[in-house]
């Protein structure tokens, strides 16, 4: 296995390993992305998403020594050096560190695809200068990273910042009993994720719309979508209240399709006071920078 001289590169490579699609970027010292490509993600075919990898690199760049960060679905169990909870099962039980360095023959680093967001949004994006950074992405699930003076926090057990499987804790016209593919009842995930959303709108009105389906209608002025809104809002304030008041960070910055929601941001603020453990909440909870690039560029972040 070859190792990066990273003296002498001021590029690296960032990997988003997604689903659906593998995305790469070439990024400079500086933050900018010099090149990006993406490609399918070859469906339950370990072998293939490996030499998916490894073609996307190709394709980015002919340099043999540049630093590679990986971004992925579930992370590395602490017991062992195999994959674990990500939803592209094929991964589970693999050593995918280890594969993809032998395949590639050379040094490479992984991480959680929350953490790299909230890793790319401490580095240069909207949680920049802020000493305590929890990233949030709202999307198909609610995954979360803790950067703390601008280093990743991962933990002993490898579970930093996946709030999405505490329970959801006690608010107004809260109906308990979700069940989690986790195999708990009413994770934080199973609420205010889009499907969570999207979900809770069902209930009330038996129409299957999307969560930024569900914002448009708000913003025309159907009663049954404000009315569901302000209850995800709520739910929404009581989840982040119990990140602050374990973590207290200096900012919150949001990421995913949810994140996109504009009103999203002045009410959840304005109701964390109702759930936090103090006269005054200091925490800014602000939206990504660098939207969907957010995960590819701090995977390319995970080398200093």
């Amino acid at each position: 296995m070859k190792c990066c001289d990273l003296n002498q590169a001021s590029n690296r490579i960032g990997i988003d390993l997604g689903g659906t699609k593998i995305e790469g970027v070439l990024l400079d010292s500086a933050g900018d992305i010099k090149r990006r490509e993406r490609l399918p993600t070859p469906q339950e075919d370990y072998p293939g998403i490996l030499d998916a990898i490894s073609a996307l690199i190709a394709l980015l760049t002919d340099d043999k020594h540049l630093p590679i960060g990986i971004g992925t679905p579930g992370s590395v169990s602490p017991l062992s050096p195999v994959m674990r909870n990500s939803n592209s099962t094929c991964l589970n039980g693999k050593h995918l560190l280890g594969d993809l360095e032998q395949h590639l023959d050379r040094a490479v680093r992984l991480a959680n695809d929350a953490n790299c967001f909230a890793l790319s949004e401490a580095s240069d994006g909207a949680g920049k200068d802020s000493p305590v950074v929890f990233g949030v992405i709202l999307g198909t699930g609610v995954g979360g990273g803790i950067v703390v003076d601008g280093k990743l926090i991962q933990g002993p057990s490898g579970v930093s910042g996946e709030w999405g499987h505490n329970t959801m804790p006690e608010v107004e016209d809260l109906k308990r009993g979700r069940e989690c593919f986790c195999g708990r009842l009413d994770c934080v995930e199973t609420w205010i994720s889009g499907p969570g959303l999207a979900k809770t709108y069902a209930t009330h009105s038996r129409k299957t719309l999307s969560a930024l389906e569900i914002a448009a209608l708000d913003v025309s002025g159907e009663s049954m979508a404000r009315q569901v809104l302000d209850g995800y809002f709520e739910q929404l304030a009581g989840a982040l209240a119990g990140v602050i008041n374990i973590l207290d960070p200096d900012t919150i910055v949001l990421g995913g399709g949810v994140s996109n929601i504009e009103r999203l941001y002045q009410e959840v603020h304005s109701r964390l006071g109702k759930y936090v453990f103090s006269d005054h909440v200091g925490t800014r909870i602000v939206k990504a920078q660098h939207g969907d690039s957010s995960g590819v560029r701090g995977a390319a972040w995970l080398w200093p």
